[in-house]
């Protein structure tokens, strides 16, 4: 049976990779974009409405069948700590909302038709920075991605019985353009130095783990949360 499956944030970096990691395998993958094109669907997750509208339009171009959900949709803007308040609180909600909040509502419609058809996965693509934070104009950012591991566990120990699962990936840095932008400008040297493996990941090496969670991961593995850092930061 082709499995069905909804990525957000396909459209570049690691979320393109995401995608075209699937491509030898008989899925039906309907990617996100905030603009939409080349056949995904269009919806800006700070907005509180264009959630439920993405899953809807996206069960309705997979025949009313989503097997499998990847939260992969981010941003990483700074919020210095030294900007005026409203500015500071406004930065922290929209990484909030979008990294966090757009990825729960989308894995709690996701338990709910898992739980009519039977079972399904779900996929979140965290970070390094959940379990060893982040730089002191990215609290938001941090905190955001420690929120989907701890949501990715609850899932996992609330739904296994439903044959739900729920998986975590924590990439540390990966060489996306988002990555380069802030190798540049922290010194990249000094930070690749920290980073045993002497280079960051890939996105293809980001995509193969998603994909193997999405598809191959045994049930027993639920819960699980997969580092992919170069063992810059060992759990």
């Amino acid at each position: 049976m082709t499995i069905h499956i909804l990525a957000t944030g396909t459209s570049r970096g690691i979320g393109a990779a995401i995608a075209a990691a699937f491509a030898a395998d008989d899925v039906h993958l309907i990617g996100h974009s905030t603009k939409g094109g080349e056949g995904a669907i269009a919806a800006d997750l700070s907005d509180p409405e264009a959630t439920r509208s993405l899953w809807w339009e996206a069960m309705n171009r997979l025949d009313g069948r989503i097997d499998v959900l990847v939260n992969n949709a981010g941003i990483f803007e700074a919020a210095p700590i030294d900007q005026t308040d409203d500015a500071w609180l406004s930065d922290w909600e929209r990484t909030m909302r979008i990294n966090l909040t757009a990825s729960a509502e989308l894995s709690r419609l996701a338990v709910l038709h898992f739980r009519e058809k039977g079972g399904g996965r779900i996929v979140n693509v965290a970070s390094r920075a959940a379990y060893r934070g982040d730089s002191p104009a990215h609290w938001h950012y941090a905190a955001s991605k420690a929120g989907m591991v701890a949501m990715s566990k609850s899932i996992a120990r609330g739904y296994a019985r439903d044959n739900i699962l729920a998986f975590a990936a924590c990439p540390g840095f990966t060489m996306t353009g988002m990555a380069e932008d802030y190798l540049a400008s922290r010194g990249g040297d000094a930070l690749l130095a920290d980073i045993p493996l002497g280079r960051v990941a890939e996105p293809a090496e980001v995509a193969a783990t998603v994909r193997f969670l999405a598809l191959e991961a045994p049930p027993s593995m639920t819960g699980a949360v997969l580092d992919i850092n170069g063992a810059s930061y060992v759990r």
